[in-house]
């Protein structure tokens, strides 16, 4: 029997809305109430890399109609991801028979952050509810939660999630010690759009896949395409996002997406970043690797300044184990990460999928802070380690050491040498 307990979800970002669709579709009363006021009010211009965990977790949650329209409208799949110099010569290429499966749940794809949106936020009428600006919570006697939001309306619940982001306000009830700390790194990023023209002026390796470039200290870019196929124009058709912003909310066109990063103390003027415009912005990259590769320097010089933007990078401190409750947390709300591994969406729909089947057993007779727990105890391990992963990566990308730098591009370069050497290293481990 269904309809016993009642889930509130605190955010519709990709994990909250992910873990909606999941308990929708089995039948938990679910809702999930965002503080955007309309869909495209926050939405983010860039892609988001899907790796087989995501796939997975998107696979078991959507509707059969959802994963279908996930699938086809990502974009081409990439022939390898590269490991370059500012030069772009090749240190190592991961190609297709290590980053892609024959199964369509365990396969990576690049897909815009916008129509992931779309798909997740499809089919949850009466179930999403937007300009809901939660602010606190309340717990009674019996057990019963009250949420209160900034327009003086209330929703009551017996579990809430929030999946409201790394500035969480649900997390900063419920585990008021669990902080965010700043890196010292910014990142600056924007979009070069991929056109007939444009893909003739860059070299094959920028346009085929992603590239990890690194320069020989202080610093890297990350340089990913998203390639739409001819026959997908967005999903549903003309999409509103782009009247929004053409530039920013285009989700039918392909594009590079590049980003930049440093720590902040290589930057003339860091504290001038914030108020910097996006095409001062953009400049100042332009500037920054001036003696690199033409195509890397005509990336960054051709980008539109309105896709051009800086990010400071924060993550989360692990947090030692607490006692479950009926308030729990999912995603960036209580493990963002740096963005150096491209997992932190992935890590979120992990969560999702997991605390979707827990919650699910609790609906059918499970005890509830059984359940929950057991979704926190595995959350803390997976998700903090991505944590401690991510950081690791972000120090490397960033790092000062040209003896470091000179030993990571000769590992590279001996897995590259070395194909049954490089198979054993990055090699999908298996599905779970």
């Amino acid at each position: 029997m269904t309809g016993k307990l009642r889930v509130a979800v605190i955010g519709g970002g990709t994990g909250g809305l992910c873990l909606a669709q999941g308990l929708h579709q089995a039948g938990v009363d679910v809702a999930v109430y965002e503080r955007s006021r309309t869909r495209t009010e926050r939405l983010q211009g860039y892609r988001v890399h899907i790796n087989p965990q995501g796939a997975r977790a998107l696979h078991e949650c959507l509707p059969s109609g959802l994963w279908d329209a996930f699938v086809a409208t990502s974009g081409e799949q990439d022939a390898a991801f590269g490991f370059v110099t500012e030069q772009l010569r090749e240190l190592l290429l991961l190609g297709e028979d290590l980053i892609r499966s024959s199964a369509p749940e365990s396969s990576h794809y690049s897909v815009s952050r916008i129509t992931l949106h779309q798909v997740l936020s499809s089919g949850l009428a009466g179930v999403l509810h937007y300009d809901k600006r939660f602010e606190r919570y309340e717990q009674d006697a019996d057990g019963e939660i009250t949420c209160f939001f900034a327009d003086g309306s209330t929703a009551v619940a017996d579990v809430v999630i929030g999946a409201d982001g790394s500035g969480s306000p649900v997390r900063g009830q419920r585990l008021p010690h669990a902080v965010r700390k700043d890196t010292g790194i910014l990142a600056i990023a924007g979009k070069f759009r991929l056109t007939d023209e444009s893909r003739r002026l860059l070299p094959a390796r920028l346009v085929d896949g992603p590239n990890s470039v690194m320069p020989p200290r202080g610093c890297g870019m990350f340089v990913a395409p998203h390639r739409m196929r001819e026959e997908v124009n967005g999903f549903g058709g003309n999409d509103v996002t782009a009247e929004a912003d053409g530039v920013l909310f285009d989700n039918t066109g392909s594009y590079l997406m590049w980003a930049y990063a440093a720590d902040r103390a290589r930057y003339p003027d860091p504290a001038a970043l914030s108020t910097m415009a996006g095409g001062d912005l953009r400049d100042l990259v332009g500037g920054l690797i001036a003696d690199w590769h033409p195509g890397l320097r005509r990336v960054v010089a051709d980008s539109p300044a309105g896709t051009v933007t800086m990010l400071p990078i924060w993550t989360s401190e692990p947090v030692d184990a607490w006692e479950p409750s009926p308030v729990t947390l999912l995603g960036d709300a209580i493990h963002s990460m740096t963005p150096f591994r491209g997992i932190g969406a992935n890590i979120a729909l992990r969560d999702a999928r997991l605390l979707c089947r827990n919650l699910v057993a609790a609906d059918r007779g499970r005890d509830l802070l059984d359940a929950i727990g057991d979704y926190e105890r595995q959350m803390r391990e997976y998700g903090f380690a991505a944590v401690r992963d991510s950081l690791r990566s972000a120090e490397q990308f960033v790092s000062d050491s040209r003896v470091g730098r000179g030993m990571a591009k000769g590992m590279f370069r001996l897995f590259e040498a070395v194909p049954p050497l490089k198979r054993r290293v990055f090699s999908e481990p298996a599905a779970s």
